[in-house]
Order: C-alpha cells, then structure tokens, then sequence
C-alpha cells in the first residue's frame, strides 16, 4: 500500500509590509501537509519554505500554541480562527481541510486592530480598555481581607468563572460585522462585578470601560450572535445583557 503523501494546498495569504503601506493577497504552495499538523505548524512549513527561496517569511502572531495566550489571530476561510469551533488557530488541525483546496488567510479587519504587518495586528486597545477599568484595587495596609475568606455564591462564582476564560483574543471583533468589542469587554466587567471583590469600583468601572471602547473606534453591537459562535472560549452573550444592566445602573445613580 502506497504511503499516504499528505495534503498538497493553496494558500492566499494577506501580505502587507508595513501599517503604512497598502497590502495584496499572494498566493503559495504548500506539499506534503500532514492532517496531524496544527495550522500554525502549516504556516511554520511555509515560511521555512519561503527562507529556503531567499523569501520574507509570512508575519503571524503566536505564542504559547496552547489555546491559552489568545496571539493567533487569523482569520480563515472567511471565519475567525478557522472552520472549527471552541479552538484557536493553533488548536484547528489540518484534517479539517482537504486535499487540493485553496485557503484564504487573512488578518482580524477592525479600524481598532490596525494591521502592523501581513497578518499581524494591534490589539492594544484591548489593553487600553483594561486600563480604564478592569482592575480592582487593593488595599495595601496590612488590613486587606484574605479573598479566599469571602463567601461567594457558587452561581456567581461560576458565572465569573465562565466570563474570566475570555483570552482576549479580538475574535469576537473579526466576527462582528460592525467590529464590535462589546463580547470581550463584557466578559471583563462581568468577571469582576458578579464578585465582592469588584463592587467597590463597579460603576466607575463600567462607565470608563464602555466609554474607552467607544474612543477607540469599536462598532456597536446589533445582537448578532455571530461573536459568541466564533468565541473560541464560548463566550456568552448573557455578559453583554449584564454589562448593558450594569452600565445603566451606572448611568441612573
């Protein structure tokens, strides 16, 4: 029996030199793919092939390829992080593609993710938003409460749990068609104000959150859905209802 070859692929990547120039889609060749492969293990065999032939190597984001770190930011066949669901690019294997098919790669498209390089972008609004509100101080003066020592309701702290998975990895922003971050700072507010721990600061804290996303140029959101799909943490939607709630407590008081 004849040993199995691997896939042989097109791939149409977004190529782009700098934020300031304009960008093209290329197209490459790739042979001998293994299903086992990872797509980041894929783009690693291109971009040896592309150094072997005297070539600039494709720019991608990553970093921990654990599903962890939320940097491999691509999107895919028209789809944030790929065809599969509950994964990041660096989760999605190869066998989710065929023999002979053409794969278009393309970076997240947000005028708050400005492109840096090919498919690398600036996510550093994401941070900026963070630094507005999504902190709680602590009390240094050798009185603090130990927070283990904090009753909590299993619901909320499950809920909080669940809000807290969010990597930030701007999926839901590719997704949405009017790049709305509303799923990732959502998750956020709502990590800290279903705790004890976050009620102190809970209206500033929405209030400056919502208000930086807003500066930094994310669409609003149109109750889609298509954000919690794409989520590869399986975001819930239930946060944006929650935010919108807490921010109007905010608002009213």
């Amino acid at each position: 029996m004849a040993a199995n070859t691997g896939m042989n692929l097109t791939l149409k990547i977004w190529r782009q030199k700098d934020a300031k120039s304009s960008g093209k889609m290329e197209t490459y060749q790739v042979r001998d793919i293994s299903d086992h492969m990872s797509f980041l293990e894929m783009m690693d065999v291109l971009n040896e092939q592309l150094i072997g032939e005297g070539k600039e190597p494709v720019a991608f984001d990553h970093d921990c390829r654990e599903g962890i770190c939320g940097m491999c930011s691509m999107y895919i066949n028209g789809e944030a992080h790929g065809p599969d669901r509950g994964v990041t690019t660096c989760q999605l294997h190869m066998r989710k593609f065929k023999d002979g098919d053409t794969i278009y790669i393309e970076p997240w498209r947000a005028t708050a993710f400005p492109v840096v390089k090919d498919l690398v972008v600036d996510r550093s609004s994401f941070d900026r938003v963070m630094n507005a509100g999504g902190f709680v101080s602590v009390n240094t003066s050798g009185n603090a409460q130990d927070a283990n020592a904090i009753p909590i309701p299993k619901e909320d702290a499950d809920k909080a749990f669940d809000a807290a998975t969010c990597i930030g990895c701007g999926a839901c922003v590719a997704t949405c068609k009017n790049a709305s971050a509303m799923l990732f700072v959502s998750a956020k507010v709502s990590q800290l104000s279903l705790l004890p721990q976050g009620q102190v600061e809970a209206k500033d804290r929405v209030q400056k959150m919502v208000d930086q996303m807003d500066k930094e140029g994310f669409g609003n959101c149109t109750n889609t859905g298509a954000c919690e799909v794409e989520c590869p943490k399986g975001i819930s939607l239930d946060n944006i209802a929650r935010m919108n709630s807490e921010y109007l407590k905010a608002s009213t008081k």
